[in-house]
């Protein structure tokens, strides 16, 4: 005990300003990975990485080893290689995230603008909802959606919830697919999105829809509104998490709450995160990893 003692304060007394300055950085990169990884299929692969370093590093250590040592070093470069392969969704998503960083709607720069897109929004998911005509809007922020723009029919009309619900009408051929709004405009209808793999959907009320809205929102910053066709509920989806059975009031709500202006938008935008973050079942929120 004693000598560990010691060890303790031989280590201490040589860690200056710098030293400390150097050990926040290194925490802060770990810490920062792991907030990115959360929640996603990412964490099992890095528990699996993080076990076998500590078996080898075991293996190694407990006796001389030279086949063993020889293969590691001659496998090392390709493992190093292929980790930034295997994790590629999850560098992406954080490279996304830095170069959007505190970025907004393009059409949440202009208070007057917002308020109505997000009226139509709401009105148009209410109607759809007393119908039980299904409906997918995608609102495009920062990472830009062409690509799946491009999958659908072009429209680039304003969006009005007349509009909105004429598109998808069940007799319309644009109501088979998802509407993308961009810059308080209906870019393309009829699109195809990505559907989300998690295996945490496991409600079966949740249908293609609700499988595209959290895809969409899995490889990119889109925030999309569903409304079941089944049992007309309205929910909201961003970040690959999805919060169900909302009504109008908390629909718009959530939505001002993404996109008011940048002067007001920093409590306002983790309200709304927090919102969606929260994975109490009795409110209908599902947290999709």
């Amino acid at each position: 005990m004693a000598e560990l003692l010691e060890n303790l304060t031989f280590l201490f007394e040589r860690i200056d300003w710098l030293s400390a300055i150097d050990i926040a950085l290194v925490t802060l990169v770990f810490f920062l990975v792991l907030i990115l990884v959360r929640g996603t299929r990412a964490v099992v692969l890095l528990r699996g990485v993080l076990l076998l370093i500590v078996i080898i590093a075991l293996l190694t250590s407990l006796a001389p080893l030279p086949a063993f040592s020889w293969l590691l070093n001659t496998t090392l470069p390709a493992l190093l290689i292929a980790i930034p392969v295997i994790f590629a969704p999850e560098l992406r998503r954080a490279l996304e995230r830095l170069g959007q960083a505190g970025g907004f709607l393009s059409f949440a720069s202009r208070e007057p603008e917002v308020q109505p897109v997000i009226q139509a929004i709401c009105a148009a998911a209410q109607r759809l909802s007393d119908r039980r005509h299904g409906a997918l809007m995608v609102i495009e922020r920062e990472v830009g959606l062409q690509e799946y723009a491009d999958t659908g029919l072009p429209l680039d009309a304003l969006v009005s919830s007349e509009l909105l619900v004429q598109i998808f009408y069940v007799k319309t051929p644009l109501h088979d697919g998802a509407s993308i709004l961009r810059g308080g405009r209906v870019a393309a209808a009829a699109c195809v999105l990505p559907l989300s793999s998690s295996s945490a959907l496991t409600d079966r009320s949740m249908g293609l829809r609700h499988r595209a809205a959290i895809g969409i929102t899995e490889v990119s910053d889109a925030v999309a509104v569903v409304v079941s066709e089944e049992s007309g509920a309205v929910s909201v989806a961003h970040n690959g998490r999805i919060i169900r059975r909302l009504d109008a009031a908390r629909l718009q709500n959530i939505l001002t709450a993404f996109y008011r202006p940048r002067a007001a938008a920093g409590f306002a935008s983790r309200l709304a995160r927090g919102l969606l973050d929260r994975t109490t079942p009795s409110s209908g929120e599902v947290k999709v990893p």
